[in-house]
């Protein structure tokens, strides 16, 4: 079976710090590729991969200012389509643009749905649903208004997240600044504990960075450290009471928080979203509806078996399990 894997170019595949779509993308990639599935991955040219990489876009436009998004994002859609032919099926991990060009091609197609923002892209949605197989990463990411194929849960390399198996008397937010995320609320939290926090992800919002959250950092209590990758992500991730995911927006997925509970660390999330398919509340974490409930869920976070955290990752989580549910997906689709 030969898969033309098509990655979003926001970021390199994987990206180097953040960038999500590319770092499912990439990791789905690898396994297939070690399963001997013939792939071929369209992404940014610095992209690294066991694929074979093809491509036309030079850097990722979050990275190089010279790189205008949309230019190059439909130089990057027609470079595959023109040879889509070529492979027994296409895997759009890279959005609704994608769409415009489906129809203009034989070969079958598979979407992921990294996210249904809004109803407002569902006219790049809904009339290609009998042309595109869509793949949603959360049962409730699922509209009302699509058919799906498969809801097919993120999977991470567990041996990747070393398990801590003590973590620290600190909380952590691990995230996207951005008031989706919730920052400020487990800045909140963790003052009316009196524990430290640990802040870690790139600035998205720069006026919610500057109004909520910088005020706050003051190095000591509260600290701010920026995007982080390697092996510093998982001592972070891994060295923490418990993650607050206190969320003010409806969760696809969170890759953060499977990262977190492969690391051992419990998760504290906003009942919202997809938190509930993915934290067993009081087994590896707890689900809140206020802020109230979080700060009763900081307090009991060491009831936690932290091995029992990571065990759940490992049973529902694990890259191998993703593949092997896309795969079973190919071959359905492919006959």
């Amino acid at each position: 079976m030969k898969i033309a894997m098509l990655a979003p170019i926001a970021w390199r595949t994987p990206p180097r710090h953040y960038g999500p779509w590319e770092l499912v993308t990439s990791l789905l990639t690898e396994a297939l590729v070690a399963r001997g599935v013939d792939v071929t991955l369209f992404a940014t040219l610095d992209s690294v991969t066991a694929a074979t990489l093809d491509g036309v876009v030079p850097a990722p436009y979050s990275e190089d200012p010279s790189i205008d998004a949309k230019v190059w994002e439909y130089r990057h859609l027609s470079h595959l389509f023109a040879q889509g032919d070529r492979f027994d099926l296409i895997h759009n991990q890279a959005d609704f643009p994608a769409h415009a060009f489906a129809p203009l091609v034989d070969t079958p197609m598979v979407t992921t749905i990294h996210g249904f923002s809004s109803d407002r892209i569902l006219p790049m949605y809904a009339p290609y649903q009998d042309r595109v197989h869509y793949v949603a990463i959360s049962d409730a990411d699922r509209h009302p208004d699509l058919r799906y194929a498969a809801t097919i849960h993120h999977g991470i390399p567990l041996d990747d997240f070393a398990f801590d198996p003590a973590g620290s008397d600190d909380l952590l937010f691990f995230g996207r600044l951005h008031p989706d995320k919730g920052a400020a609320e487990a800045i909140a939290a963790a003052r009316a504990v009196a524990r430290r926090l640990d802040l870690y992800g790139i600035v998205q919002d720069q006026g919610y960075h500057d109004r909520d959250v910088a005020p706050a950092v003051d190095g000591t209590t509260i600290r701010y450290h920026g995007a982080v990758g390697g092996a510093a992500r998982v001592r972070a991730l891994g060295g923490a009471r418990a993650l607050l995911h206190l969320i003010n927006f409806d969760e696809p997925f969170g890759l953060s928080v499977v990262e977190a509970m492969a690391c051992g660390t419990p998760v504290i999330a906003t009942r919202r979203g997809s938190m509930p398919e993915i934290i067993e509340h009081g087994v590896t974490g707890f689900l809140v509806d206020d802020m109230a409930g979080a700060i009763d869920a900081i307090e009991r976070a060491e009831t936690i078996d932290r091995a029992a955290c990571r065990r759940a990752v490992a049973d529902r989580f694990s890259i191998d399990r993703m593949a092997d549910d896309y795969i079973a997906l190919y071959r359905r689709i492919v006959g």
